[in-house]
């Protein structure tokens, strides 16, 4: 069954109102037509069945007919906090952890980004774009909340939103003999809420890290192969999933 976000805005007595590129879509693509079924999402996590009403080349209304139990979501936020990194790899890690669960994205300057401020504050203006390409990949993946990337902070930002999770994990590639697994068993608390910290192209700084001890960060090795840091927040992000989120399936 084909999934459609519609903000909240957009839906009126049980009747949503699909506007926009997907109404194109809908009726010169999937060509779907009035009486077919379809999913709505109402960008705040509820899902409903619903049954389209009328097509045409401005709007397309569907009758909301229940509401559905459907949570696609992890059991826990992940957070990733994302050493700005050259070039287009914002795209693809937007895309990539969208489709792995991350609740939000937020890119983080520290002294060792090889991005000039300049070049930073003009990848910032792609913001929406951003936003836009984690859009498609939690359409694409049938996520139920859309994640959200979020304006560039610096370290010390960093630092006070940190407290708020539950757990903080932080690969370093000079960090030896502590992995995740590790990590994993030695937890003594319920996590809810976690915070994935990933280094630039340049790296953390031994003073970065101290700060990051500080706030009794977890921090680990990814193993012995040194990863770029668009790799190395996937794969950390994933094998979170899979240790203390939904992937892998059930046991």
């Amino acid at each position: 069954m084909h999934k459609f976000f519609v903000s909240q805005d957009n839906i009126d007595h049980n009747i949503a109102v699909i506007e926009g590129e997907e109404v194109k879509h809908i009726y010169k693509v999937l060509r779907l037509k009035e009486g077919e079924k379809v999913n709505i999402n109402n960008c705040q996590g509820e899902e409903f069945l619903g049954e389209i009403l009328d097509v045409n080349k401005n709007n397309v209304q569907v009758k909301l007919l229940e509401k559905l139990e459907i949570n696609n979501e992890s059991p826990i936020e992940v957070y990733l906090y994302q050493g700005f990194p050259k070039g287009p790899k914002m795209d693809i890690i937007s895309q990539k952890c969208t489709e792995l669960g991350v609740r939000e994205i937020t890119p983080v300057v520290t002294k060792r980004v090889l991005s000039s401020l300049g070049e930073i504050n003009k990848d910032t203006k792609k913001l929406d774009r951003w936003n836009k390409i984690a859009f498609e990949a939690c359409k694409q993946s049938k996520r139920t909340i859309i994640p959200i990337i979020n304006d560039v902070i610096y370290f010390q930002e960093l630092i006070n939103q940190l407290k708020d999770m539950d757990l903080v994990v932080v690969p370093y590639e000079n960090a030896e003999g502590y992995g995740i697994k590790q990590m994993i068993n030695s937890l003594k608390k319920e996590v809810k809420r976690v915070g994935i910290v990933i280094g630039p192209e340049g790296g953390f700084e031994e003073s970065e890290i101290a700060l990051l001890k500080d706030i009794d960060a977890n921090i680990i090795t990814l193993g012995s192969r040194i990863l770029r840091t668009e790799t190395a927040g996937f794969l950390c992000l994933g094998l979170i999933m899979y240790e203390l989120g939904d992937l892998g399936g059930k046991f």
